[in-house]
Formats: structure tokens, C-alpha cells, sequence
């Protein structure tokens, strides 16, 4: 189960809250999820670079896709709850390759330029304003940095088919999002590129995903078969984006941040001037403290 949070700027957006969610047990291990799971990991392979020092993995949950970047140095999860990046703990080990951080994606506790790559699976979704999710992404993001992003697509063939049916009263061709359920949202492509380039990003490269994730399909199918021809489907990505899910890759554009803002910055202030203190981080400006709790790094509220 999920339920929406409201973080104490009231400024900010509400945010999709997975703590305490058995999301990863039900929906991925037990949810016949194989086919979807193995799609994403190709697109992830063809998209990502093979290596580098540090990425940001936005929306990690229980770390899922996080074995899948074994090449870079350093791997930084983000979730909103506690309680999936203690599964992704779990799942991972505790080592310092590795940082957790409780955070939210609207206010990202990171300084500008900290990381050369980024991705963002199956969380776009969740954004009642995704424009100002991207651009807090690019921040922390130097030039030319890789940034993969997944997103539902509203124009795929199954909602065209039941909208020319009359089986659904939204228009998938309109380029407005739509919210099937609280907090969850359906986009149009041409407006999700809009966005990245509004943000700082320039696309170059589209898959499109998860083309046969009917449940009859993945039952008479065998699973090896069905992911090869996702794979070969995907490379049409490019030319048009009919699928479910679309995954991107973007680079992020313009000039770096000066140096040595460092990897931390106070999500409250804005302040890159971050200290460690007996609890965690203290923040130089305004003073708060963030702590650190069981390998754990919670920049939602702060310690004092």
C-alpha cells in the first residue's frame, strides 16, 4: 500500500509514499513480473554508460535495477521512504559504495554538479509536477552527464484502441497528463521531451518498452522469446513511442557548476556549506542537522 505525504513546505508538491509498502514482495517477486523486469534491464544495458564515478539513482526503492550499475564507483539511492532503502539495504549489503538517503525529489540534498549520471525508473510517474522534479535532477547533474528516464506513455496502442472504442474518456493524443489514480500519471512523449529540454536536457536516444506485457502473452509465450522480440521492438523507439513504457536518453547541457560545491547541500537553505557533526551533517547556513541512523542518511527532517 501507498499514500500521499505532504511535505512540511507547504510550496511543495504532495509526494507518492511507499514507507511501509510490501511494493518490491508483492508487485515484483511475487507478481509475475519476470518479462517486464528483464525488458527494462536491456534498455537499461543499451542506454547507460558501461562505467563511471557517481550516480544518482532517483526513485530507488528496495534496489531493484541497483546491481545493474556495477560500473560505476559510487552508487547514491534516493527514496522518499525509509523502509524501501532498508529492503535495498538488505538486498545489498551495507558497504560505502553504496549511500542511502531519505530525500525528496523536490528538494534534493545534493550540490550542483555531484554526479556524471543519473536514472529515474518507474518514478516519473508519481510526479504531480514533474518539470520541477527534472530541472532539481539536471542541478545535480554536471555537463554532460547520462541521465536514463522511464516513463508511462499515454499514447501506446492499447490506449488508442479503447479511446477509438469509446472504452475511455480521455484523449491518449492530447498532450496533457492523465491521472488514473491518485498520484499516478500517464504522459504524452512529445511533452515529456518538452520538459527535459526545459530542465536542461538534450534527448538522444529513445526504446520503447514493454510492448507485449499482456498477461496472455506472457503465459503462452515462453519468457526468452517474449523478451527477444521486446528487445528487437525496442530499437523502433526513434521513429515512434506506441508502447507502455518509454525509456530516454538524455544528456544533461550548458555550463558546470563551479567546483567544490561538494556532494551534500541542505535541502531547506540550499546552502552547499555542509560539515559533519555528531548526529550527521550540519548545515553551515541555516544550521539544521541532518542525521544519519543505521547507514541511513534522512534529509526529510532534520535532527535539530
Amino acid at each position: 500500500m501507498t499514500r500521499m505525504s505532504r511535505p512540511a513546505d507547504p510550496a511543495s508538491p504532495p509526494v507518492c509514499d511507499y514507507e511501509g509498502s510490501d511494493y518490491q514482495a508483492e508487485f515484483w517477486d511475487a507478481g509475475a513480473r519476470e518479462y517486464e523486469d528483464q525488458v527494462e534491464a536491456v534498455a537499461l544495458r543499451r542506454l547507460l554508460p558501461p562505467r563511471g564515478e557517481r550516480l544518482l539513482e532517483v526513485g530507488a526503492g528496495a534496489g531493484r535495477n541497483t546491481p545493474r550499475y556495477s560500473g560505476f564507483s559510487q552508487i547514491v539511492l534516493l527514496d522518499y521512504s525509509r523502509s524501501q532503502l532498508e529492503q535495498a539495504r538488505a538486498r545489498l549489503g551495507g558497504d560505502e559504495r553504496h549511500l542511502l538517503v531519505v530525500g525528496d525529489v523536490y528538494r534534493l540534498p545534493f550540490g550542483p554538479g555531484a554526479f556524471d549520471a543519473a536514472t529515474m525508473i518507474r518514478t516519473l510517474h508519481h510526479m504531480a509536477e514533474p518539470t520541477r522534479a527534472l530541472a532539481e535532477v539536471r542541478g545535480a547533474l554536471r555537463s554532460g552527464a547520462s541521465f536514463v528516464l522511464e516513463y508511462p506513455n499515454k499514447r501506446n496502442l492499447k490506449s488508442i484502441a479503447r479511446w477509438l472504442v469509446r472504452g475511455q474518456t480521455w484523449n491518449p493524443f492530447a498532450p496533457d497528463p492523465v491521472e488514473f489514480a491518485r498520484l499516478n500519471f500517464d504522459f504524452h512523449p512529445r511533452e515529456v521531451r518538452r520538459w527535459l529540454a526545459r530542465a536542461g536536457f538534450e534527448v538522444r536516444r529513445q526504446l520503447t518498452v514493454s510492448h507485449f506485457r499482456a498477461r496472455i502473452l506472457k503465459r503462452l509465450v515462453p519468457l526468452p522469446l517474449l523478451v527477444g522480440l521486446d528487445s528487437a521492438v525496442q530499437l523502433t523507439g526513434d521513429l515512434w513511442q506506441l508502447s507502455p513504457s518509454v525509456f530516454v536518453l538524455a544528456r544533461s547541457v550548458g555550463q558546470d557548476p563551479p567546483p567544490g560545491s561538494g556532494l551534500w547541500r541542505c535541502p531547506e537553505c540550499r546552502s552547499t556549506d555542509m560539515a559533519s557533526a555528531p548526529q550527521g551533517l550540519r548545515c553551515g547556513h541555516c544550521g539544521r542537522i541532518w542525521g544519519r541512523r543505521e547507514g541511513i542518511w534522512d534529509f526529510r527532517e532534520p535532527v535539530s
